[in-house]
């Protein structure tokens, strides 16, 4: 009963944003219009993302080697992210604090499909390295995309409005990836009204990142309802689990000097 209350309430926010995306059509911009739709599934991410972690609409991610992504349409990012500007609403923000990026597309075509995988794929390999050491005894890991890693490596989800048939993206994406490592293919694919497309394991499970070994599975919307639910359920499995080791800015600040040592005092 608590599932299909949650669906209901889910269609029916579903049913706003198709309305909120049609009203969008009228802008004259494409910039406006692409904007807009960016804002409002990051409303949406806002209402079912976990507490510690916030949705950015509008920010870049930089690396302490001082590699730069390219401006993403959603970031997901520990609450504890130092805002190192918002300039009208635009955020610097260190990539050790990053959980995730989400690329929102209005239409997902081929060309579309592989922008945002080469933003996730650049996006997640830049390092992750200024944390404080760690004295405790335990030292936590996360296994994702065949690897195991000493913090929580970067998520990449595809939103779309509109799109292709799933069958066809599906094809683009297993061609996209068959060259490349499980570390550079995004988790997931959504577009509204028509379905998902996600990794499953050799059992048939679906997984929550790929590997190697997995299959890519067409998931279709169930009846009437829209996919919003499943979105839902899956950002809880993704971020839930986020976690960041402590950060440590100075290795940001380079090797300028932060001052000039010429005194100290002593006790007698």
């Amino acid at each position: 009963m608590t599932q299909e209350k949650l669906g209901r309430i889910l269609s029916s926010v579903a049913k706003q944003m198709r309305a909120d995306f049609e009203q969008s059509r009228e802008f004259k911009h494409s910039g406006e219009a692409g904007t807009s739709r960016e804002v409002l599934v990051t409303k949406f991410l806002a209402n079912y993302l976990p507490a510690h972690v916030e949705a950015i609409h509008n920010a870049e991610i930089i690396s302490v080697t001082g590699e730069t992504s390219r401006q993403g349409d959603i970031v997901v990012v520990d609450r504890g992210a130092p805002p190192f500007t918002t300039l009208e609403g635009y955020r610097i923000l260190p990539n050790e604090c990053v959980y995730g990026v989400i690329e929102v597309k209005t239409r997902l075509d081929k060309a579309d499909l592989i922008d945002a995988c080469e933003k996730i794929s650049a996006a997640r390999r830049l390092p992750k390295a200024a944390y404080r050491p760690e004295t405790g005894p335990i030292r936590r890991t996360t296994s994702a995309y065949g690897n195991t890693y000493d913090h929580y490596p970067t998520s990449g989800i595809i939103v779309a409005y509109e799109g292709l048939s799933l069958e066809t993206l599906g094809n683009h994406l297993m061609e996209w990836c068959s060259s490349r490592a499980p570390m550079d293919w995004p988790d997931s694919v959504w577009v509204l009204g028509k379905g998902h497309l996600q990794w499953v394991s050799p059992l048939g499970l679906l997984e929550r990142s790929p590997y190697s070994g997995v299959s890519l599975a067409q998931i279709d919307v169930w009846k009437d309802q829209d996919l919003l639910l499943p979105l839902a359920l899956h950002l809880n499995v993704h971020f839930s689990e986020a976690w960041m080791k402590p950060l440590d800015l100075i290795p940001y600040a380079g090797s300028g000097m932060l001052g000039t040592f010429s005194r100290k005092w002593d006790f007698s």
